[in-house]
């Protein structure tokens, strides 16, 4: 799928508590504030999922998270409309043979 797909369905998440895992392994959960066409990720309210290892995260609330460091982004299941996602996909495909 196309980032700019991707853009428009994080877009909508905006406000809803995620879970961001990196490529370091540190995990972060949060509300999604805002997110960019490089798909870098402002979270607020956050929290580590392994504290003791990143002790130092504790004291932090907001951050900002670049898109190349991004391993997967963990949504609210009642939130995702797979239906509308994957029409979109096929749509965005069918586009791009043409």
């Amino acid at each position: 799928m196309h980032a700019t797909l991707f853009y428009s369905f994080f877009k909508s998440l905006v406000g809803k508590d995620v879970v961001v895992e990196l490529k370091n392994d540190l995990s972060i959960c949060g509300t999604l504030h805002s997110v960019d066409q490089y798909l870098n990720i402002k979270l607020t309210d956050i929290s580590v999922t392994d504290p003791e290892k990143y002790p130092h995260m504790l004291s932090v609330k907001n951050c900002f998270i670049r898109g190349s460091v991004v391993h997967y982004v963990q949504l609210p299941a009642d939130e995702v409309d797979t239906q509308l996602l994957q029409d979109a996909a096929r749509k965005e495909a069918l586009q791009q043979k043409q």
